[in-house]
């Protein structure tokens, strides 16, 4: 059987190789452990359709339902062995291979011609700032203690990961900027 994967598929699976979790335990630690940055949780909705998702593929199975009087029932999962097989299969597939993602920002640049360069200038130094504000965040978490001991590098290498493809675009919006404060970049707004 063929799984779709997903982050969100991935990072289920990747939790439950540490033991069987309920899916608030998992929304948690995605957001403790600062992967809601890769992984996008924020809606519990979407992660209790891809845990039903995950369990109709055989990759997690319903361990055990655990019952407190403060909280509502809840249910933990466990990996499967086809989980784990599977979980290694994608980690090998999404390091190994570059995937067209399609995110927002280039889309947009792709109609950036709709605006007078003017704006598109301004629109894109703002945008530089947040990502110069995000970088140091970046920092920040880079240079984050546990217990008084340093974070373990490879805990935050998606971070390093983030830090550097914001620093690239930074480098990249300047250039954009600065050719349309010289003339180097213009063109006459609207459709083409």
């Amino acid at each position: 059987m063929t799984h779709r994967r997903s982050p969100l598929a991935l990072a289920i699976l990747g939790l439950l190789e540490n033991g069987p979790l309920h899916p608030y335990g998992m929304q948690r630690l995605i957001k403790q452990w600062g992967k809601d940055q890769v992984v996008n949780v924020g809606q519990r909705t979407s992660l209790y359709r891809m845990i039903d998702r995950l369990e109709d593929g055989g990759l997690i199975a319903v361990g055990a339902t655990e019952r407190d009087e403060r909280y509502p029932e809840r249910t933990t999962y466990h990996l499967t062995e086809e989980g784990r097989t599977v979980c290694r299969q994608w980690l090998t597939e999404i390091i190994t291979t570059p995937r067209n993602e399609f995110p927002e920002f280039p889309a947009a640049l792709s109609f950036v011609m709709l605006l007078p360069p003017e704006t598109a200038g301004e629109l894109l130094a703002e945008r530089r700032e947040r990502l110069q504000q995000r970088i140091r965040d970046y920092d920040a978490d880079l240079g984050a203690e546990n217990d008084g001991e340093p974070v373990p590098r490879w805990a935050l290498l998606e971070t390093e990961y983030l830090k550097a493809i914001a620093e690239a675009e930074v480098r990249w919006i300047v250039s954009i900027v600065d050719d349309l404060h010289n003339g180097a970049l213009t063109w006459k707004p609207g459709p083409v």
